[in-house]
């Protein structure tokens, strides 16, 4: 309830307007993107509080470090140890596999500035536990942001990035130059 209250006034007092589509039920990978900034993360919390839902979301181990890290698990956060991540995608697999029903906020760019690639991992957790990919934006041209389309994933690597591609190519970012764009490794190894 406290949640709903403080996401209402942040809506109301922000010149930003959120706009939301319905999530699956049983769950979904929903891209954080473009990840340019601090600002996603209260952007994201203000989207899952004000739509009602509860996320969970992957973050770096060191912002769970000392006397945030029982804030950010209870705000759903899953440390992830970047230096060495293998497993994480088994272990969220397993997950939902054993009946939790996750609303998994991935940031595929990994870091808020600009790179080569997007990692995969959004990618392969979602065909990896059968869900599908929920496309979540910020886009400071049109200064909204929310959750977009949901998508079902196909397993064909090149032509699933197509779709998140022409979802994202109007997406601004809240710091722009910093974008990267949607594209895996994977796709450039497959040709």
């Amino acid at each position: 309830m406290l949640t709903r209250l403080a996401a209402r006034a942040f809506w109301r007092l922000s010149r930003w307007t959120m706009v939301a589509e319905p999530l699956p039920a049983g769950g979904t990978v929903i891209i954080g993107a473009p990840h340019t900034s601090n600002w996603d993360f209260i952007f994201m919390l203000a989207t899952g509080w004000r739509a009602g839902v509860r996320f969970s979301w992957l973050g770096k181990q060191q912002l769970f470090a000392g006397p945030l890290g029982p804030i950010m698990r209870g705000l759903g956060g899953i440390p992830v140890d970047r230096s060495g991540a293998r497993g994480l995608v088994a272990t969220i697999v397993a997950r939902v596999e054993a009946g939790e029903r996750l609303a998994l906020v991935v940031t595929p760019e990994g870091t808020r500035g600009r790179g080569e690639y997007w990692r995969s991992g959004f990618y392969r957790i979602a065909t990896g536990a059968s869900l599908p990919l929920t496309l979540g934006f910020v886009d400071r041209d049109t200064m909204t942001c929310g959750i977009g389309p949901t998508i079902d994933l196909s397993g064909e690597v090149r032509s699933d990035m197509d779709a998140v591609r022409a979802f994202y190519e109007d997406k601004s970012g809240f710091r722009p130059g910093l974008v990267t764009p949607p594209r895996l490794r994977e796709e450039d190894a497959g040709a």
